[in-house]
């Protein structure tokens, strides 16, 4: 599904959060192989589960078509800085709720890029009849996990020893649930 772009200008930063289109691709192969080199917080390692430029094409055409699906970007000066996405479900069972996730380049982080994508995506989730969003977040990410409870998010769950980090230690993954009422 497509929003309608917003501008924002936090502390000097002025930039726009928008749905992705097909020619981002490129540059969101990218940006996501940076992203995830410079923190532990997301899933995947640099390199890991590498998404092609043909691969964030089939993406984004995907989930601009899919009404349960969102998938947004934040720019500054025509360069993509951080992405966020919401997935709905297929099955019946499931189709009430969408599972959230975002990522920001590093330089960018402090901006509230990372709250206006969470906040368009809840305004998007309200307004279209998504009753739940969910997401997992790593126990250490207590910035991300304040951010998220500020936001109406409630702590449903622990998966214990669920990553295992570069010092070799395992740590949980706190799962988080806001309802629509």
């Amino acid at each position: 599904m497509k929003i309608n772009k917003q501008e924002f200008d936090i502390r000097g930063m002025s930039y726009t959060i928008r749905s992705a289109m097909i020619q981002d691709a490129k540059n969101l192969s990218e940006i996501r192989l940076l992203i995830d080199g410079e923190t532990e917080n997301l899933d995947r390692e640099k390199g890991e589960a590498f998404i092609s430029t043909s691969g964030f094409e089939q993406l984004i055409e995907s989930d601009t078509e899919n009404n349960r699906n969102l998938f947004l970007v934040a720019v500054v000066h025509d360069k993509i800085v951080g992405f966020s996405r919401c997935e709905g479900h297929v099955l019946s069972r499931f189709s009430h709720k969408v599972e959230f996730g975002v990522c920001v380049l590093k330089d960018f982080w402090g901006y509230g890029i990372g709250t206006y994508l969470l906040k368009k995506s809840i305004s998007w989730a309200d307004s279209n009849g998504i009753k739940k969003i969910t997401l997992q977040v790593l126990e250490t990410n207590d910035k991300a996990i304040e951010l998220y409870k500020k936001h109406g998010f409630e702590i449903e769950g622990l998966l214990k020893n669920d990553k295992v980090l570069s010092d070799g230690k395992y740590y949980n993954t706190i799962i988080m649930g806001r309802f629509h009422k």
